[in-house]
């Protein structure tokens, strides 16, 4: 898929305006059998500083675990956005279209006693203005080790 091929789509997905204020997103990771790992809730707080905008996002697992991932977001032109975060390792690059938004990066996914390096094709489909549909496949080496499915809901 090319971002380029949802110019026309509506309504036009606004990162900054999307994200500013309360999300609550619900998810989950399926394994690339299909199979049902990991089940999570997602509350993110945005705040906009200029070209800036830091997600605040806190996890909870189904298992009881909690983690936090902060995100530094900066617009580097229209449609176009640079992001990092402690655990993203570089930058994640990102580019919209329409009402889609396409992320790609590396992040360091914690494995039991381990951390292993995984690419991320994050894949943002806005369906009005409150209710964002999000896929991202997950792989190591060019191997599809799964999918991350969510749901945002603007509050």
């Amino acid at each position: 898929m090319k971002v380029q091929d949802y110019a026309h789509t509506q309504p036009k997905f606004d990162l900054f305006n999307y994200f500013e204020g309360k999300t609550e997103a619900w998810g989950q990771f399926q394994d690339r059998f299909g199979t049902l790992k990991r089940r999570f809730n997602v509350t993110i707080t945005g705040t906009i500083e200029g070209n800036v905008l830091t997600l605040d996002e806190r996890f909870i697992y189904d298992d009881g675990e909690k983690q936090t991932r902060i995100w530094t977001i900066t617009q580097t032109e229209d449609g176009h956005y640079i992001g990092t975060a402690e655990d993203v390792i570089g930058h994640a690059k990102g580019s919209s279209a329409g009402s889609v938004l396409n992320w790609s990066y590396t992040l360091a996914l914690p494995i039991g006693d381990r951390v292993v390096n995984v690419q991320f094709d994050d894949w943002m489909f806005l369906q009005d203005n409150t209710t964002m549909i999000n896929r991202a496949e997950v792989s190591k080496w060019g191997i599809r080790l799964g999918e991350v499915t969510l749901f945002f809901k603007k509050s």
